[in-house]
């Protein structure tokens, strides 16, 4: 495994497991195999609603808790100052952990300054390793760097060939906040695994298309969470430290780059009032820390 260490000097797996779409019901047989095929990140989201699954897998698995970097997420209905604390020890007793490796803000709407002072605060205490942001675009990731406390130590964003987030790494190169890949294959839009120019650099190295974009991911420092419900696809996805993408080959899927989103952007006004009508409505009609969701 290859590591990247990040700006407060705690050490982060280049690679790990994320648990998006998974369910709860396949959840816990997902991360224990993946905790045997050798991942020892794990990326889950209050919202995804599998924190409790998450944290029996890990108890289940018989690997000590201080190898295992866990990170979870604030969802935007837990925002301000309040709220997102107690949002936080609710899934450390779900992950059944006394601590977390990395939590980080999910969206960048609401009070997000109310709820960074929350992680900041739980960061002091020792009951968080690391704290970041998710979905913060360049202005908003270098607003968030310049006029908060403690800075973020991640910005987990979408990234793959066909946005390579190529103006974002530079701010956060500038600001040391480290890159991390929610879509490291942009879940397959755009025909990312039928790409004859991936085929082809796969075809040289005898690896397949996902192998070589999570290669082209790390060799560029972005760390990756791929997400997959098989054991054959986690190891597939695992073996990618035994080769090495030539400058030449990085610089051809360079030139794949699209820049722009293959699902939604942030910055867009319509999805914001979206994000904010589907808060109220949980807000209105359910308990919203009780209410499953399918992000």
């Amino acid at each position: 495994m290859e590591y990247v260490t990040l700006s407060n000097g705690v050490k982060m797996p280049v690679l790990g497991y994320g648990v998006y779409q998974v369910t709860r019901e396949e959840c816990e047989r997902c991360v224990l195999d993946a905790l045997k095929v050798g991942y020892r990140s794990i990326d889950t989201v209050q919202s995804y609603f599998n924190e409790e699954q998450v944290g029996s897998a890990i108890q289940k698995s018989g690997v000590p808790r201080e190898d295992i970097f866990l990170t979870t997420k604030v969802w935007i209905e837990h925002y301000g100052y309040e709220q997102a604390k107690a949002s936080v020890l609710e899934s450390m007793r779900k992950l059944r952990t006394d601590y977390l490796d990395l939590v980080l803000l999910h969206q960048p709407f609401s009070d997000t300054y109310g709820a960074w002072r929350a992680l900041e605060e739980l960061y002091e205490e020792g009951k968080i390793r690391a704290i970041g942001i998710s979905n913060f675009y360049a202005d908003r990731m270098v607003d968030f760097a310049s006029f908060n406390r403690i800075k973020p130590v991640i910005n987990q964003v979408e990234v793959h060939i066909f946005n390579q987030q190529k103006n974002a790494k530079e701010w956060a190169d500038k600001y040391g906040i480290q890159l991390e890949a929610w879509a490291p294959f942009g879940e397959g839009r755009g025909g990312t695994f039928e790409n004859p120019v991936i085929g082809e650099i796969a075809a040289k190295y005898g690896k397949t298309p996902a192998q070589v974009m999570l290669r082209w991911h790390i060799q560029r420092g972005i760390v990756v969470i791929p997400k997959s419900t098989h054991i054959e696809r986690m190891e597939e996805n695992f073996n990618v430290f035994d080769f090495v993408l030539s400058d030449g080959d990085m610089a051809v899927i360079a030139g794949l780059d699209r820049a722009e989103s293959a699902f939604f952007s942030h910055q867009d006004p319509a999805m914001v009032e979206w994000f904010v009508k589907m808060v109220e409505e949980r807000k209105q009609q359910h308990d919203s820390a009780k209410e499953e969701k399918n992000w």
